[in-house]
């Protein structure tokens, strides 16, 4: 039985699942998901970060929509292209701003990337590369809203808050094949520089 949160959203519930980075987890209420938490360093200290957020939820078997998104960061972490639009998202409880940057976010197709910039201008405000990062430093729906995709300007890798930061960052869009700046990344081979 999960627990229930409030009437309008329904019980919450969470699951812990393998990826090939470590055990990582989801939340999710009736609407969609609440949360996805990549790994960290271990599964307790994963079960730990996600149920800071949603302290009302149990563990329980996933629905086929939020399975599906499981089988889908599976695969991503794994090394395949994926695009996670279709999963379900409840957004209830955070901002109007954020909602708006993840509308946007959940856009961008695997391989392609957006600037915090062009989410702004998108947005209809121009000024606010600063306020859609920090929306984005928030994103509690990693992978699903893909906030990875999002660069700063001149496709510099910019911030990323989920476990692993930067290189788990460049790793995602290595996988998916994005490019980021002229610069090497690191899982690019060195370039010879001869004799």
């Amino acid at each position: 039985m999960i627990n229930d949160a409030d009437a309008d959203r329904g019980p919450i519930g969470y699951t812990l699942f393998d990826t090939t980075l470590g055990r990582a987890g989801v939340a999710w209420s009736v609407r969609g998901i609440v949360a996805v938490q990549l790994p960290e360093a271990n599964e307790r200290e994963t079960r730990v970060r996600l149920l800071e957020r949603f302290p009302v939820t149990v563990s329980a078997e996933p629905p086929a929509d939020v399975q599906l998104a499981i089988d889908g960061v599976v695969a991503l972490l794994r090394g395949e292209r994926r695009d996670l639009t279709s999963a379900p998202v409840d957004m209830e409880g955070v901002p109007p701003f954020h909602q708006r940057v993840y509308e946007i976010a959940r856009t961008i197709p695997p391989g392609r990337t957006l600037t915090y910039g062009a989410i702004a201008a998108r947005l209809g405000e121009p000024g606010a590369s600063r306020a859609v990062g920090q929306a984005l430093g928030h994103n509690p729906f990693v992978l699903v809203v893909p906030c990875h995709r999002v660069l700063a300007a001149g496709g510099r890798i910019g911030g990323f808050s989920a476990s692993g930061g930067r290189v788990t960052k460049l790793r995602l869009l290595h996988i998916e094949g994005a490019q980021t700046s002229d610069q090497p990344s690191l899982f690019d081979p060195p370039v010879d520089a001869g004799p």
